[in-house]
């Protein structure tokens, strides 16, 4: 450059003319002074102190300027090669380059790499992928693979079975996890065994109601049929009394735990509960086996996790039933009601059963004794995790669930589930890794334990970790008895996912037929059809009624029946449920799996949570007129004073219309961005968690939701209740929980109405 710089200024210099003077300098060299000709004047004559002389004006030699000329032509040429290659360094576009081997190794990449953009699978594609990997063949070799003899919690079997799904999510990458638990389940005493004495007959039944009181008591037999509210005040009605009685009651209609509540609130001693052979097709002998918390969990730890190193006074779960409960067979009725004695049951009152030989009498008269020697036995117990990652909200997850225990080998009960939930996780798995499938949230696999005892793995999980989950799942998926039949689908959810159960009947083809689930089952009235409430023993009721997550239970049942007969009992393998469906039971295992994973992946894939909170305001809005009607008599009547239903009426208000603001958001909001997309699905997140009192004790009251759960504290209760101080509390309560839901699902606090 400095060459350059040189040349420039001569050719300068060359171009004018000069005027050169010969100074001789003090060391005796001599030098030449080049003064430019604009230095001179005008008129040529000669400037002072100049040297003597004549001016001397000559050009510059030719040879010598255009060597220079050349010189210059190349420089400029060279400077704007280096400018240009200058600014089209600094200008250019960034390029992705390929990973190499090292930077896969160590995790890392270079400053400036930037991925290239992912590929989105559209749901067509999706749901295209799901159906062609969960296919019927693919579960007929599965579900024999799953098939046990038998697998009760905590049993070896049991722990082989975590063991081995623990290496199926291990090998598909999916960062298996185990979570123990240590909890009191019941079980026979081997020494002592149950007995039921009546008259010369003395009945050792094999089959037991786990969680029921020990001991020894005597009273009168009286029949109830199924113990529920009505049939006990039908006995009351015909002067029947039940205070020391010992209740026969006919299994069905309501959960165990529900019969020996009804009957210890009556004042009744003890329980029988008996398969009666007009509801079960099945051998008279046959062993029948349950549990009668009501409520879920251990029992002993009620409200917080049985880990083996917490400290906790004792104390017991307000479900524990306080009276004996046992078991007998069909067998052991028949010779019982065959010499109950007292009235016999009106024919309109639904008493009959199926047993030809006996009239149904009402008892009331003749002793039985019941005796019940079960012991509590201190379990280990282990749930085992996998997981999908999201890509861009991993910490947001939906968690399908299947428990893996059972009385007896549990075919429908355990094994169909538990196959859905290894295929499901490979089938997601393959279309992450080698689909190009990119799900924005987690899905979690988890496989539970002691699900007979009450959904005690489950429950256990939630009380354990619930600081962390309640803000972090968002849907629960379960896979329990999801095959009980063919030709009839019904479900149980929250109301947040009615309308994705909707759209997923509509994707799913029908195991038997042409057309889709949505068409099997009625497309005018498909919710009268379809849904249904979710009882105390389903396996998602712990998760929406003490947790706040929107849940869902769905079964492929035979037309007309909403229960599996065999459930509880040994009878319950592959030859029955091939019955049951008619010898299609991989077909209808591989909808049922289709179903489910349309629904997770849906909810994983979508920017906004496919959860519809308008679906909510229908059913609130009934709830809230109940007990509006309710106190409005009351007013009337003068039984109550200086109680208002319209505060509640606010509150609900107040909800419809954080409703529609959420809706609309959601149309004014730029899903593609990610921060303005995850706050409001936080909004949508809140609803069914706020929906919880924070009023109640988890210990005394677990299922605290306001709508759906059970106690003094819910709607339906705040309708009934005669207790007027109770209704003054419980309504400032309700209404105050209902209008924190509606503050919680406006966002920002300075939109709150």
């Amino acid at each position: 450059m400095d060459r350059v710089r040189s040349v420039f200024n001569n050719m300068i210099k060359s171009e004018r003319y000069s005027r050169f003077s010969l100074q001789p300098a003090q060391d005796g060299e001599r030098h030449v002074e080049v003064t430019l000709s604009d230095d001179a004047t005008d008129d040529g004559t000669e400037v002072e102190g100049q040297a003597g002389g004549s001016p001397s004006f000559r050009p510059a030699a030719l040879r010598s300027n255009r060597r220079n000329i050349c010189y210059l032509a190349l420089g400029t040429l060279l400077i704007f090669v280096i400018g240009y290659l200058l600014g089209y360094i600094s200008h250019r576009k960034p390029r992705a380059e390929p990973l190499n081997a090292e930077m896969e190794a160590t995790g890392t990449t270079p400053d400036d790499f930037t991925p290239a953009p992912e590929f989105q699978l559209n749901w067509n594609d999706i749901t295209q992928l799901l159906t062609q990997k969960l296919t019927s063949q693919a579960f007929e070799k599965a579900l024999r693979d799953f098939d046990l003899p038998k697998r009760s919690a905590g049993s070896a079997e049991d722990r082989n079975m975590a063991n081995r799904i623990f290496d199926g999510f291990k090998k598909l990458e999916m960062d298996p996890w185990t979570n123990i638990h240590y909890v009191q389940l019941q079980i026979p005493d081997s020494t002592r065994p149950n007995r039921v004495l009546f008259g010369s007959n003395v009945f050792e039944p094999v089959g037991y109601l786990a969680y029921s009181a020990p001991g020894k008591v005597q009273g009168k037999l009286v029949y109830g049929n199924y113990g529920r509210q009505q049939d006990l005040n039908v006995l009351q009605k015909m002067n029947i009394e039940l205070k020391d009685s010992v209740l026969l009651l006919r299994s069905g209609k309501i959960s165990f735990a529900q019969q020996v509540d009804n009957a210890a609130r009556k004042g009744a001693s003890a329980v029988l509960i008996y398969p009666d052979i007009q509801d079960y097709k099945y051998q008279a002998d046959t062993a029948l086996y349950g549990h009668v918390h009501l409520g879920s969990g251990d029992p002993y730890t009620p409200g917080f996790p049985s880990f083996n190193h917490t400290q906790f006074a004792p104390t017991q779960s307000s479900g524990l039933p306080k009276i004996p409960a046992q078991t007998i067979t069909a067998n052991m009725a028949s010779t019982l009601l065959q010499n109950i004695g007292g009235p016999e049951s009106d024919a309109s009152s639904g008493f009959k059963g199926g047993f030809k030989s006996v009239a149904y009498r009402l008892g009331g008269s003749e002793n039985i004794t019941v005796e019940v020697n079960n012991v509590l036995v201190n379990t280990e117990i282990h749930n085992m995790f996998g997981v999908i990652k999201g890509f861009t909200d991993p910490d947001r997850y939906v968690v399908l669930g299947a428990q893996r225990d059972a009385w007896g080998k549990g075919y429908a009960r355990a094994a169909v589930g538990t196959c859905i939930l290894m295929e499901l996780a490979k089938a997601v798995r393959e279309m992450v890794e080698k689909d190009g499938f990119r799900p924005r949230r987690s899905l979690v696999f988890a496989s539970w334990t002691a699900g007979e005892y009450g959904n005690v793995g489950a429950t256990e999980w939630l009380e354990g970790y619930m600081s962390s989950i309640d803000r972090n799942v968002f849907t629960y998926i379960s896979l329990d008895g999801v095959v009980m039949g063919r030709g009839g689908f019904m479900a149980s959810a929250s109301p947040l996912l009615y309308s994705l159960i909707e759209s997923t009947m509509k994707k799913v083809k029908s195991p038997l037929g042409s057309g889709t689930v949505y068409d099997m089952m009625g497309k005018e009235n498909w919710e009268a059809n379809v849904l249904k409430p979710m009882s105390m023993d389903d396996p998602a009721y712990s998760f929406l009624a003490s947790s706040g997550i929107p849940s869902i239970s769905f079964h492929f049942i035979s037309p007309n029946i909403e229960s599996y007969a065999y459930y509880g009992t040994n009878l319950d393998n592959m030859d029955h449920l091939n019955y049951q469906t008619n010898h299609r039971t991989g077909e209808i295992t591989a909808a049922a799996a289709q179903f489910a994973g349309q629904m997770a992946v849906r909810l994983v894939h979508d920017h906004r949570l496919s959860l519809d909170v308008s679906r909510y305001s229908n059913i609130l809005a009934v709830a809230v007129r109940q007990v509006y009607t309710r106190i409005t008599q009351l007013l009337q009547s003068g039984q109550l004073k200086g109680v208002s239903p319209a505060w509640l009426s606010r509150a609900r208000g107040s909800f419809q219309r954080a409703a529609e603001g959420i809706s609309r958001d959601t149309v004014f909001t730029d899903l593609n961005d990610k921060e303005a997309c995850r706050i409001l699905n936080d909004r949508i997140m809140r609803v069914e968690h706020s929906l919880l009192s924070p009023y109640v004790s988890p210990t005394e009251t677990p299922f605290r939701h306001l709508l759906l759960g059970r106690g003094p504290h819910t709607l339906a209760s705040i309708a009934e209740t005669t207790n007027m101080d109770q209704l003054r509390i419980q309504l400032a309560l309700a209404t105050w929980n209902l209008q924190g839901c509606a503050n919680a699902m406006v966002g920002d606090i300075w939109d709150i109405d």
